[in-house]
């Protein structure tokens, strides 16, 4: 279907549909709605090539995250999903450009989020994380109207153009089915460390964890840590926590550190059987799995999460579509059996 076919089947002129599509100038509200009937019943997509043609410049999005080396190289893998999708729009005429800041460092930070605001992009992709310190940045970023589609983390209160991401607490809560499954009765208690203690879709996991807990009875013992003092939780620190706590099941660990926790375990020399369940098949983690130190771990697929955040973007942006205000990306399980190839 073309232009000329929509304004023919709705008496109106090229340019009336022209001004409803792209959203300019004023046009009736009968002859609004009348030409995007048509165009929901024919399913009609503008070209975008022919878009950027009448603009003659490009789109301009941004994707702020943390540094691809933290978080044991999480962010990495939300990094190439993104350039992945952004390969995909290029031709179509997006540019995409990355910002990364240190999330460990606030002055560094802040410098991220005004060369963000700097660059005035027509939209943005993004992690909640470190609520604190973002909260500020995403008020101004709606404030200043400009596009905005979460991944990986959630937000309470704020009210993205989509957000992308699991649901959090069922994440948690199936952590606990598998550390009951892998452990069978469960008598002695199991470690549950919280790390990233700052950010509601951890802490939304450790809930999720400790509800399952109390509707099968097995005790727990909680150890939160806090990112924002500068630094990622420790192998020496997850030592001290488990020789605090000799008679432990296994743990849970929040996040992608089930690399390290396996370090402390091996170091603490623990005798016994030890179950431990994690997030996030980042390199470490797979080995780790592969090689029985770790017994199963959760995947948020970070690499499809960037993809699609940037891809809704696009057909929200350049397309005009419209976009679910919410898509939930499934609870992966792998353990040793399954471990895909890679």
């Amino acid at each position: 279907m073309t232009f000329k076919e929509i304004a023919e089947l709705a008496n109106v002129s090229i340019g009336t549909v022209d001004r409803v599509i792209y959203k300019r100038g004023r046009v009736a509200a009968e002859t609004r709605a009348r030409i995007e009937a048509i165009i929901e019943k024919y399913q009609f997509t503008p070209n975008p090539i022919a878009r950027r043609l009448k603009r003659n410049r490009a789109y301009r999005f941004c994707a702020f995250l943390p540094r691809r080396d933290q978080d044991a190289g999480y962010w990495g893998q939300a990094l190439e999903g993104i350039q992945e999708g952004a390969k995909e729009i290029s031709p179509l005429g997006v540019e995409t450009e990355i910002i990364e800041y240190d999330r460990y460092n606030i002055r560094g930070f802040r410098r991220a989020a005004a060369s963000l605001l700097e660059k005035k992009p027509e939209g943005i992709i993004l992690s909640p994380v470190m609520p604190e310190k973002i909260k500020g940045l995403i008020a101004k970023i709606q404030g200043s109207g400009i596009p905005c589609v979460f991944f990986d983390a959630e937000l309470p209160g704020a009210d993205p153009l989509c957000a992308i991401g699991q649901d959090s607490f069922r994440g948690g809560y199936l952590a606990g089915r598998l550390m009951r499954l892998l452990a069978g009765r469960i008598k002695r208690p199991v470690g549950v460390l919280d790390a990233h203690g700052e950010d509601y879709h951890i802490t939304r996991r450790r809930d999720g964890f400790l509800r399952y807990a109390e509707e099968l009875g097995f005790p727990t013992v909680v150890r939160e840590y806090f990112g924002y003092k500068g630094v990622e939780i420790s192998v020496d620190e997850i030592a001290l926590f488990l020789k605090e706590n000799p008679d432990l099941t296994g743990v849970f660990i929040t996040n992608c550190m089930a690399h390290r926790v396996a370090d402390a375990v091996k170091q603490e020399k623990r005798k016994g059987p030890f179950i431990l369940v994690g997030y996030d098949l980042i390199p470490k983690n797979r080995e780790l799995l592969r090689g029985g130190g770790i017994d199963a771990i959760i995947s948020q697929r970070p690499e499809e999460q960037g993809r699609q955040a940037l891809l809704n973007l696009y057909r929200h942006i350049v397309l005009g579509q419209q976009i679910p205000p919410q898509i939930e990306i499934p609870l992966d399980v792998y353990v040793k059996e399954n471990i895909p190839a890679g």
